[in-house]
């Protein structure tokens, strides 16, 4: 976003106006828009006219459901799964987060938060939010990795398990690049996020690229986080062994 933004005033002298809008399959064409000018990704805007949005606590989080003419009546042939689609006051539970752009101001918008579904506790009980790890270490190594998932549920620390990217690895320069890059970047990034719920304990490069016929790509193209960990699950353990391999990246406190 900044980064568009910048060569857009170079090139043009001014910025480019961009707009969101957020939704589903299920909700097409979109539930919210934002139909006023934005200074920072991620927010989606507001209901469009007709829909309506119910605001559930989930956790830390506010959980976002659905209910309007946009939204589909049901999957065909599927009644159980249409049931478990809607909550008892009709509104299509869509699994995604949103905060306020601004408690005092409803009009100013709908940040998007992340999954619900994606967010775990650490063996604390602390949460944390999966969505907002990823963005943030993603910024922080960038231009390094493509993707990454977040593991920890139930254990004592978080740890990532990353994909490089190979248009940013040739980027880097040194002996063993990526690695040294990746030791500075997520310490700065620890430096930064000290609290367990932010802070990275491992880090593991994986060898295999995520397998879309194996569900660890949705069909919008994003990383299936939930089913990514259950199918390398050994790769999990892996990272969280008490005795890691050499090729686990550990950060000390």
């Amino acid at each position: 976003w900044e980064r568009l933004e910048k060569v857009a005033i170079e090139a043009r002298g001014e910025r480019v106006r961009m707009i969101s809008a957020w939704g589903s399959t299920e909700t097409s064409p979109l539930v919210t828009s934002a139909h006023f000018p934005l200074d920072r990704a991620g927010n989606v805007g507001v209901p469009a006219p007709g829909v309506e949005l119910s605001l559930v606590p989930n956790g830390a989080k506010l959980e976002v459901r659905v209910k309007g003419p946009n939204v589909m009546q049901g999957y065909l042939d599927e009644p159980a799964l249409t049931a478990a689609a809607f909550d008892d006051e009709g509104y299509y539970c869509i699994g995604d987060a949103v905060r306020f752009a601004d408690p005092d101001d409803p009009a100013a918008g709908l940040l998007f938060d992340g999954r619900v579904a994606e967010d775990f506790k650490l063996a604390s009980g602390t949460w944390v939010h999966v969505s907002a790890v990823r963005t943030e270490l993603l910024a922080a190594a960038s231009p390094a990795l493509q993707d990454l998932v977040v593991a920890g549920h139930d254990r004592a620390a978080l740890g990532v398990m990353v994909w490089a990217s190979p248009a940013g690895l040739a980027q880097l320069e040194g002996d063993d690049p990526l690695r040294a890059h990746l030791m500075r970047a997520v310490t700065a990034y620890n430096r930064a996020h000290p609290e367990s719920s932010r802070r990275i304990a491992r880090l593991l490069v994986l060898d295999t690229p995520a397998d879309i016929d194996a569900g660890e790509i949705t069909d919008k193209g994003y990383v299936n986080q939930r089913a990514t960990l259950e199918r390398r699950a050994a790769e999990v353990e892996r990272l969280f062994a008490a005795d890691p391999d050499e090729a686990v990246l550990v950060f000390d406190r």
